[in-house]
């Protein structure tokens, strides 16, 4: 089993210029890592189109291409979206860096069932695309979509090109426990974002908090023995979100019963001092605690990269 790092993981470096996407893949390498996952998302002073990859001219592609190939890494790519344009873009820029998969998501700002009902006949139109380069696309459960609403969209396009980005901690926002989720999506799983959680009290509000893999509420050791023994994978993916907190995009009435304060919702403190920091000040912090959060971030990577390797060591060595 492979393990790779998500840019995201490090996206307080890249929003604050301390960190490029030359960096990043040494970075993992330095770390013992297999692979890097490019996020292409826009972000705070990141290239609008094309995030933490920073352009998609063939020259920089290139260069990118011998920097990985350098360490040895698989690569894939991490977009947004399923309007068909822009993703057969995204596939022509995954095959000159040689990246074999990409994941979207379907959210995207609009009606939520007005985009899954839509998102199988976008993807439809790059299919060919997909087949000639041999690029899987992987749709991931983002934080609004539960395990059954993702199935649905693969299922509907019929495609073995098309599967899932099983995220293990997204369901969380939706109010479904992570075993649930592994245990649906487990057998259309192409990729995967391995993460960990807790839920916090923000003021008035419940959210949903990143940890350092290992510190959280997710028994991210059931986790990835599920993802070992039900799911074809080769490679594991770290999605460090932290510092990052998200909303709940459901009310706490599943089949008429509340789950907060049980199980993995149980309500725990959050990481940080909120009279140094508040949780809605995690993912872009003040200029004055941006150093510190760097440094904190810097941290809670490697203390989950630990954590991920020795699971990788006990399961499947």
């Amino acid at each position: 089993m492979k393990i790779g790092l998500e840019t995201e993981s490090y996206h307080l470096h890249f929003q604050n210029n301390r960190m490029d996407i030359f960096d990043f893949i040494r970075k993992t390498a330095e770390l013992g890592l297999d692979g890097v996952q490019i996020n292409i998302i826009k972000d705070k002073n990141l290239d609008p189109e094309w995030g933490t990859l920073g352009s998609n001219d063939p020259e920089h592609l290139a260069k990118v291409r011998k920097e990985v190939e350098k360490y040895g890494l698989f690569v894939e790519i991490d977009a947004r979206g399923t309007e068909p344009n822009k993703l057969k873009k995204v596939i022509e820029v995954a095959h000159r860096l040689g990246a074999d998969i990409i994941r979207t998501y379907v959210r995207c700002g609009g009606d939520l069932q007005e985009e899954i009902r839509r998102a199988p006949e976008d993807i439809r139109e790059v299919l060919p695309l997909l087949r000639k380069y041999r690029i899987k696309l992987a749709l991931e459960n983002h934080e609004y979509e539960t395990a059954d609403d993702m199935i649905n969209i693969v299922k509907e396009i019929g495609s073995p090109w098309v599967g899932i980005t099983c995220d293990t901690g997204n369901g969380m926002m939706v109010w479904e426990e992570p075993k649930e989720t592994i245990e649906k999506l487990a057998p259309y799983t192409f990729t995967t974002h391995f993460k960990d959680h807790i839920i916090i009290k923000d003021e008035d509000d419940y959210r949903v908090c990143g940890t350092a893999i290992g510190e959280g509420s997710m028994n991210v050791e059931e986790c990835f023995k599920m993802l070992v023994d039900n799911t074809t994978l080769t490679r594991i993916n770290i999605e460090m979100c932290h510092p990052y907190v998200a909303t709940f995009k459901k009310e706490d009435n599943v089949n008429g019963v509340s789950k907060l304060n049980t199980g993995v919702f149980t309500v725990e403190n959050p990481p940080l001092d909120p009279e140094i920091i508040k949780p809605s000040e995690y993912y872009y912090p003040p200029e004055h605690l941006i150093d510190m959060m760097i440094k904190y971030q810097d941290e809670e990577v490697k203390k989950s990269v630990k954590k991920v390797l020795a699971l990788r060591d006990k399961y499947c060595r």
